[in-house]
């Protein structure tokens, strides 16, 4: 995973601004991948203090304490699976006043940031705005909306663009040794550019069920729908479902449409032949839109099953040219 990171052009940009003119006093770095995001966080920060490739002893030693957070001058909040709050903006604040310890700069590295409520990231802006010398931040966040607007133009942003299901499969590999490929293809192919996302659904076992049951949605009829939709509906991967029907009518339209571009989901052609077969193009092209909006709802906190389910009965009513 780390050297996946340090090939993306944010990492690149912030190493080659630190060398060259110095960093800036506050980052944000946007990485969609909750599971990872403190891992990137720390290999992010690592420069700061120049032991991301570590050449000496002592730059070795730095680099492994901020692995294990406990690096003196690179402080990281909030504590393990909490949420940033009001109490730790004012213990950065407090800490901020105090000068580094081993080196010549305090790096404060704060993640997940979307997470914390207005009142926390309020606390934070004049801070941002103005941090004392030699102070600091590092954000993380695993999407921006929540973040105000006002801590977004005192930060600048680094943001990771989705990685490719070869190299979230290469990632896999590696950790995933006795999982056949082609789950870990699959996995990464749904994951959305997200190692987290691909990680998630192989350590919950949850891939051939949601493959099967994003299929049996796909290829299910009116009638049928609505008890499909209540013996799938309480799944816990709400997200990877929808993600899952969303390439299987993509993939349906490319071997509707003939074109050179491959099935990212080749090795469950069988199926996805069967799709293309039951929905006409314009379906196919309205399905992205509707998978989309369906996401978009479960952000919101829409119920799951209803949610899918009105989906899923606006694609088949919009098809008209249905074959079974």
């Amino acid at each position: 995973m780390q050297n996946l990171l340090k090939t993306t052009q944010a990492y690149r940009l912030l190493k080659t601004e630190g060398k060259e003119q110095g960093f800036s006093h506050a980052y944000l770095l946007l990485l969609n991948d909750t599971r990872n995001l403190k891992f990137a966080l720390k290999t992010f920060a690592k420069l700061f203090f120049d032991c991301d490739e570590p050449t000496s002893p002592t730059k070795q030693r730095i680099s492994d304490l901020i692995d294990k957070e406990n690096f003196a001058d690179c402080l990281f909040f909030p504590q393990s699976e909490k949420k940033l709050s009001v109490e730790d903006a004012e213990a950065i604040q407090e800490e901020s006043t105090l000068n580094p310890v081993e080196t010549d700069k305090k790096l404060f590295v704060l993640g997940d940031f979307a997470d914390a409520n207005p009142q926390t990231q309020n606390k934070l802006l004049k801070l941002l705005e103005e941090p004392p010398k030699n102070i600091y931040f590092l954000l993380g966040a695993s999407v921006s909306f929540p973040v105000l607007t006002t801590v977004l133009s005192r930060t600048k942003k680094l943001e990771i663009q989705p990685f490719s299901p070869e190299q979230i499969t290469n990632v896999l590999k590696n950790e995933y040794k006795t999982v056949p490929e082609k789950e870990l293809y699959g996995c990464a192919v749904a994951a959305n550019g997200s190692v987290g996302e691909a990680q998630n659904m192989l350590d919950s076992g949850f891939y051939s069920e949601l493959i099967q049951s994003a299929f049996a949605l796909a290829l299910t009829t009116k009638e049928k729908l609505p008890a499909l939709v209540k013996q799938i509906g309480e799944t816990k991967r709400q997200r990877e479902l929808i993600s899952f029907l969303r390439l299987i009518f993509r993939d349906a339209l490319v071997l509707k449409t003939n074109v050179s571009e491959k099935p990212l989901l080749a090795l469950e052609k069988e199926n996805l032949i069967k799709v293309s077969r039951r929905f006409d193009e314009a379906t196919l092209l309205y399905a992205q839109e509707a998978f989309s909006k369906a996401e978009k709802q479960l952000k919101f906190n829409a119920v799951f099953a209803q949610c899918i389910e009105l989906c899923m009965a606006n694609i088949l009513e919009n098809n008209k040219g249905e074959r079974l």
